[in-house]
């Protein structure tokens, strides 16, 4: 059994995941390629990974986690806020049709383009962006998926560019440990504060990168 076998039979023995293709895709896609040349030894523990700017790759079991809960069939346009190094936009590619993902920090994205377009991930695109505005001209989205922590207040934008019995899952709450959450936009929902929301366990992220005026 290699790193990348043993990382995903941990997950798999450890927590009940709904999908199985989520750690099937994980096994498939190599994380080490994702990760820092200083952080190449544990690729493949089950742990976050500094990647600079103040930021890190989430765990594989977070990943593998808020992956599950969007429930992908494979036709979905998705949207993930927060690219970091392109390893979870890498998982999502392989699960949906198509992924648009947004990058605050230029030099992570940039990164993170160069890392999937060197591992053929062509279903995946990348811009340099603040988050809260979402990519207008590319919604509506099927899901959105934001992988920094955010406040009490999800940005209208994005739940303006998700489609009716469209999801999102993010991680809500003051401080740095924040409720999983999914919510689930109808026709008749005007806002995040109407949807449909399902709390899953706690969860720690680094904030919500906001656009500086």
């Amino acid at each position: 059994m290699d790193d990348r076998e043993r990382m995903v039979y941990e997950i798999r023995s450890r927590y009940d995941l709904r999908a199985p293709r989520v750690l099937s895709t994980m096994l498939e896609i190599p994380r080490v390629e994702f990760v820092p040349k200083n952080y190449k030894n544990i690729a493949y523990q089950d742990r976050p990974v500094a990647i600079g700017h103040g930021q890190t790759m989430s765990q594989p079991y977070t990943v593998a986690f808020m992956t599950d809960l969007l429930e992908l069939t494979g036709n979905e346009k998705v949207l993930e806020i927060g690219t970091g190094s392109g390893y979870q936009a890498a998982v999502l590619s392989k699960l949906a049709r198509k992924v648009y993902t947004i990058e605050i920090i230029p030099e992570l994205a940039r990164n993170a383009e160069k890392n999937l377009k060197r591992l053929g991930y062509k279903n995946v695109k990348v811009k340099i962006g603040t988050g809260e505005y979402g990519w207008k001209e590319k919604s509506p989205f099927d899901t959105i998926l934001v992988t920094a922590g955010l406040g009490e207040k999800v940005p209208d934008a994005l739940f303006e560019q998700l489609k009716a019995d469209g999801v999102m899952v993010a991680p809500i709450g003051r401080g740095a440990d924040k409720k999983m959450v999914r919510f689930t936009k109808t026709r008749l929902h005007q806002s995040f504060g109407e949807a449909k929301k399902e709390k899953f366990g706690t969860f720690h992220f680094v904030p919500f990168v906001e656009k500086k005026d």
